[in-house]
């Protein structure tokens, strides 16, 4: 396992990830994705193989299709990503980005394109490029602007 990897996954996982333990013996990750980015589908899919080499990534698709989720079974996830099952929603449980991706930049490169493929855009207005992050939970806003900081 990679910690660049880990980074991307990390922001990925704070956009649009939960964790679950549906069957009582192991945390599921589960990542949603829009069904038209199949190439980002598969840049998640390949980091969580590299993250998790031994552990079987499924992908399910939306009753209208428009969505799919990337899920893998890990007990490790909980603390590789720094929040946990059965403690509430992210919001609730004010998720921060690890303080170790801090340490450098490739890291913070990483999740930054994690959480900016998930929960922003980067677009043209009127001639500027612009800059998007959205997300209802303040300790990861203000973090995320850490980072691009």
């Amino acid at each position: 396992m990679t910690k660049t990897t880990l980074a991307y996954v990390v922001g990925v996982a704070l956009g649009d990830g939960n964790l679950s333990n549906p069957n009582g013996r192991a945390t599921r990750l589960r990542i949603t994705c829009d069904t038209k980015y199949p190439q980002l589908q598969q840049r998640i899919i390949l980091a969580i193989q590299e993250l998790m080499p031994k552990n079987k990534v499924s992908i399910v698709r939306g009753g209208k299709k428009s969505y799919c989720d990337i899920s893998c079974y890990s007990n490790q996830w909980e603390q590789l990503l720094g929040w946990h099952v059965g403690a509430g929603s992210k919001i609730k449980q004010k998720i921060r980005i690890p303080g170790w991706i801090f340490s450098k930049k490739i890291y913070l490169k990483r999740c930054l394109k994690g959480l900016f493929e998930t929960d922003g855009s980067i677009y043209l207005d009127r001639g500027y490029l612009m800059v998007n992050f959205v997300t209802a939970i303040p300790t990861l806003a203000s973090d995320a602007m850490d980072a691009i900081s």
